[in-house]
């Protein structure tokens, strides 16, 4: 299972959680408490933080959120050989993928669409017929977040300039 996929307590055991105060909007209430929340993920050495929120729960809520959202765009992992996910398959009707940029699924969803790419090197339209979608469908998938859609082309364009060899 990739960890972007996982639960919120066991990707929460594999960080190393550290709280301190920050600069920025808050007013007074700002530092006088450390509210600014940075996750490291140890398996990966991922790092995500949050601080422009005055509770350090939501700070964390938000750290979380970038933390599963980079795995899913820097860490691969083997997709499975025998088609779409039981979580890709709940989250498509028909040919279209519904999920929210906002919802747990999405960077499970990206992290899954990530994979298939770079095992197909980088065919999209391929990819999106054996996950059952349409190209266009996962293009607007990945163009959600901004910051997804970098990544992606930046993968992009990385395996453009080094390509693997045939096997």
């Amino acid at each position: 299972m990739h960890p972007s996929a996982l639960p919120t307590d066991t990707l929460l055991r594999d960080c190393d959680e550290t709280r301190t105060r920050r600069s920025g909007p808050g007013g007074q209430h700002r530092n006088k408490v450390e509210t600014a929340v940075v996750l490291l993920h140890r398996p990966t050495m991922l790092l995500a933080q949050a601080s422009e929120r005055r509770s350090q729960s939501q700070n964390r809520g938000v750290a979380l959120k970038r933390l599963r959202l980079r795995l899913a765009i820097e860490y691969r992992t083997q997709p499975e050989a025998n088609g779409p996910s039981p979580l890709w398959l709940a989250r498509t009707r028909g040919r279209q993928i519904v999920v929210a940029k906002d919802h747990d699924d999405y960077s499970a969803l990206i992290a899954e669409a990530l994979d298939h790419l770079q095992t197909s090197r980088w065919e999209m339209a391929t990819v999106a017929a054996s996950l059952g979608v349409s190209t266009s469908q996962l293009i607007k998938l990945f163009r959600k977040v901004p910051a997804v859609w970098v990544g992606v082309n930046r993968l992009r364009t990385d395996a453009a300039s080094h390509p693997t060899p045939p096997e």
